[in-house]
């Protein structure tokens, strides 16, 4: 069996600074600050990670449990309108529908996600792109919610996969967290050049094949599976 996990921003789609903004609205209504994301480099990251850092560089401490709690289920709820309104700005990434279509249709085939959104943030973002048929979002998967550590997420998600020792893990992402975590879980890293970081950057952080785009992952499967 081979089980490909999916990072979500950056390699399936892109929410044209939704999440930032979002954010950023929650920080502006709870705590009065302005432009709390703005420096703030958040791909590859996890939404608690980006959170405790908005913390600590506007108020200068982590957030109580309770106030992380509290801002993502704010940021859940402005980010849901955003890309639900007519002026949303996310955009699927090309060659993603095709590539998840022709996937899902192997037997050989498991498809999850393994992305620093928390499992609701995952399930908005997906569902507003038409891509959340794909997942099964409820039983498998990694999420910014099991852990703010991306390579504890990528491990959680390869249990709930069932992976075997016969089987193959393909980590699918578009920054060089997720070569590292895919490396640290040993799996197969499939990087895109859609996202985060440019392919020589990937390449050397250790990333198995390089691809422009999920155009080219179909015949990248079909060679590198070939029976």
């Amino acid at each position: 069996m081979i089980h490909y996990l999916f990072d979500i921003d950056g390699t399936l789609v892109r929410a044209g600074g939704a999440g930032a903004r979002s954010l950023s609205a929650v920080m502006l209504a709870r705590y009065g600050i302005s432009d709390a994301t703005r420096g703030l480099a958040a791909a590859g990251r996890t939404d608690p990670a980006i959170v405790h850092e908005m913390f600590e560089r506007a108020l200068g401490r982590p957030p109580a449990t309770a106030e992380l709690d509290g801002v993502i289920a704010a940021y859940l709820d402005e980010l849901d309108r955003a890309l639900g309104g007519a002026d949303s700005t996310l955009r699927v990434l090309p060659g993603a529908h095709a590539a998840l279509a022709w996937l899902a249709a192997r037997p050989d085939v498991s498809l999850a996600v393994a992305t620093g959104n928390v499992r609701a943030g995952a399930r908005i973002k997906l569902e507003r792109a038409g891509l959340a048929g794909h997942f099964d979002l409820d039983r498998t998967g990694g999420y910014g919610c099991d852990s703010a550590v991306r390579t504890e997420l990528v491990a959680r998600a390869v249990g709930r996969a069932g992976a075997g020792s016969d089987d193959t893990v393909v980590v699918v992402g578009d920054t060089v967290h997720d070569v590292a975590a895919a490396i640290a879980v040993g799996a197969v890293c499939v990087a895109v050049t859609t996202g985060g970081d440019r392919a020589e950057v990937l390449a050397d952080a250790g990333a198995d094949v390089v691809l422009d785009d999920l155009a080219a992952l179909v015949p990248w499967h079909a060679a590198r599976f070939a029976a």
